[in-house]
């Protein structure tokens, strides 16, 4: 029986647009943007499986690793506000 759902993990490309790797299966794909991604999934998913074994859903896990600095000015404004 098929399974009723992929999820793709999907990251920013250091050069521009996205990547995007199936979870648990051999598939890999990148885009300009985010309409071209989800056509690039739609056709990958389409390309690997057979009509039977197709996925209905695509699930996108969208990572974006974020850091911020804990400076000496976040911690004047915490100060003051709780004064």
């Amino acid at each position: 029986m098929a399974e009723r759902e992929i999820t793709f993990q999907v990251v920013e490309s250091p050069e521009g647009g996205y990547e995007a790797w199936a979870l648990g299966h051999n598939i890999v794909t990148e885009a300009d943007d985010w309409q071209q991604l989800q056509r690039h999934l739609r056709e990958a998913v389409q390309c690997h499986f057979a009509a039977p074994e197709r996925p209905r859903l695509i699930n996108i896990h969208f990572v974006r690793d974020e850091v911020i600095e804990v400076g000496v000015e976040t911690d004047r404004v915490e100060e003051g506000a709780a004064a």
